[in-house]
């Protein structure tokens, strides 16, 4: 059955058609700075409630209901599917992903079994239950790349330079890849899960991946992650690829397979453009702090990504990165009203 999603803004633009307005969606619109959001999750643990199918479902729906975005990005989290095999892992508020006991050997490889559906009947039944209900805005389904996960995992938990994660790279690259191609494997099901539940796009994020150098991506990442959008091509769904600080590496993101290449705050659109190949839909990027000033400074701002992106093919409105705790819901409501009718054809 064809999905009433199919010809919506926001997917039109990631297949590079023609669309009314500039379609928008923000990163980590569910939740972080909804009073509701904290409310429905007063007392839970954010990776359990991840695991609650009506709680995945209300928080994915609660932006939609106040804001004009174009399509809604499922609650969950990148670390989800690692958890939903077993693996020792927890999110700590205030600091993050933490592993209880890091890939230091190959005999670690084997805390890292496939994953299968029914590890994750959660987003199933909240995936099917979303589509349902959001009619013709589509549904983001996410996992988290290889290199970001295999960094929370050799690093013990978050790290600002990744030392550890880059010493295996050079020193140990049969068990980097070994460890990438196991990752590799657990991101392709997690997002196969997504999709065969009636998920109209994928986003893939490579939050950390900024920390290498072209050479590096092409030699260590570049083979998993282009594994990753070679398994979802058949699906027929948009693929997006995103990463942090990853100006450098925008030209080999898109040679991943990457449908839609989303751009941090760092680096111009115009720019951007310049740097993928043709072909490629951009997603981006204003800076997120933006959000925090007052009206007229996030209008200006607004307004220059809409002219620095009018040279891309395609173009979807979002953050350079999500959204932050303290903004202001108001203002995003006004923000997505004001992209909407600013780019008005």
């Amino acid at each position: 059955m064809t999905s009433p999603a199919k010809d919506s803004p926001f997917l039109r633009a990631c297949r590079r058609e023609p669309v009314p307005c500039t379609p928008v969606w923000y990163m980590r619109q569910a939740g972080r700075s909804l009073p509701e959001y904290k409310q429905a999750r007063a007392g839970i643990p954010m990776l359990e409630s991840c695991t609650k199918a009506d709680l995945i479902t209300e928080i994915t729906l609660q932006p939609m209901r106040r804001y004009h975005v174009d399509a809604a990005i499922l609650y969950s989290d990148i670390v989800v599917p690692l958890k939903a095999i077993g693996f020792g892992i927890d999110i700590k508020a205030g600091v993050g992903p933490v592993i209880d006991e890091p890939i230091r050997d190959s005999r670690d490889l084997e805390r890292l079994r496939p994953l299968e559906p029914g590890d994750v009947p959660y987003i199933t039944e909240a995936v099917g239950t979303l589509v349902r209900e959001l009619g013709d805005r589509p549904l983001i389904g996410f996992a988290g790349a290889p290199f970001t996960l295999a960094s929370y995992l050799i690093e013990g938990g978050p790290s600002r330079h990744h030392d550890r994660t880059r010493a295996m790279m050079y020193a140990e690259p049969g068990l980097w890849n070994a460890l990438m191609e196991r990752l590799t494997a657990i991101t392709i099901s997690f997002l196969e899960v997504q999709v065969a539940a009636g998920a109209s796009a994928v986003q893939l994020f490579d939050s950390w991946v900024g920390a290498l150098s072209p050479s590096d991506y092409r030699t260590f990442v570049l083979p998993h992650t282009g594994r990753i959008f070679a398994a979802m091509e058949g699906y027929g769904v948009p693929r997006i690829h995103f990463g942090v600080g990853t100006g450098e590496l925008l030209g080999l993101m898109r040679h991943a397979g990457a449908d839609v290449v989303g751009v941090d705050w760092r680096v111009p659109l115009d720019e951007a453009a310049s740097r993928v190949e043709a072909g490629t839909a951009l997603q981006g990027n204003l800076d997120p702090a933006v959000l925090l000033a007052p009206w007229d400074v996030v209008a200006a701002r607004a307004a220059e990504v809409l002219v620095q992106a009018r040279i891309a093919e395609s173009h979807i409105f979002n953050l350079g990165h999500g959204v932050l705790p303290d903004t202001d819901p108001a203002i995003l409501a006004r923000l997505t009203d004001f992209v909407h009718e600013r780019s008005a054809r």
